[in-house]
């Protein structure tokens, strides 16, 4: 368990995992590494702080919090020294898989942040995220979809989702707080039709 809920002496090479739950409607989980548990019951719309992990592969399994006969599904994840990555339950109760999310990588533009966006909604067709005047900031974003991240100056920022080409919002986004020299990522989750209904979740990607 110290392998991955403590922090390792300096000689130890690490990475940084944290795990999010972005299926709708998919039951609360429980996260295996190598067959040992270390998150249990995490929600929809739930995600953990990030955990240093020894470099290597790992298998994480997810199952059915309290459970842990029929995994929901299980995925090899790489870890390198250094790398920060959010690994994401996405999809539908029948249809849920691991999307390995590389965090960080970008250069910090001194006095600026930087901010990506991830369509993680599942029956939500391909977007625009634009400004409140239509200027498109991230185009054609389609399901599991991850932008690079872009320069923004630091405020606090009201986007709007589109389906990609068209005029018509489905979802404003009011008061995007971007801090000066930070990275930050929006995800899109939920449903378009339905419930849970489309909404974000917004993250910053350092330790």
């Amino acid at each position: 368990m110290d392998q991955y809920t403590t922090r390792p002496s300096d000689e130890v090479q690490v990475g940084y995992v944290r795990v999010m739950h972005t299926a709708p409607n998919a039951p609360n989980v429980d996260i295996y590494v190598d067959d040992e548990m270390i998150i249990d019951n995490l929600a929809y719309g739930d995600f953990t702080d990030y955990l240093p992990v020894q470099e290597g592969t790992y298998k994480v399994t997810l199952y059915v919090a309290g459970t842990q006969d029929n995994p929901i599904v299980a995925n090899m994840l790489p870890v390198e020294p250094d790398v920060m990555l959010t690994v994401a339950a996405v999809g539908t109760p029948d249809n849920i898989s691991l999307l390995s999310i590389t965090d960080g990588g970008s250069d910090i533009i001194p006095g600026k942040a930087m901010v990506r966006f991830i369509h993680l909604s599942p029956d939500a067709p391909a977007v625009d995220i634009t400004l409140q005047d239509g200027t498109v900031i991230f185009p054609n974003v389609a399901f599991k979809q991850i932008t690079p991240y872009i320069a923004a100056d630091p405020m606090e920022l009201t986007l709007q989702v589109r389906p990609a080409g068209s005029s018509d919002i489905v979802l404003e986004i009011p008061n995007v707080p971007l801090t000066e020299n930070s990275l930050n990522t929006i995800y899109a989750v939920g449903l378009l039709q339905g419930d849970p209904q489309l909404e974000v979740l917004l993250t910053m990607d350092e330790i």
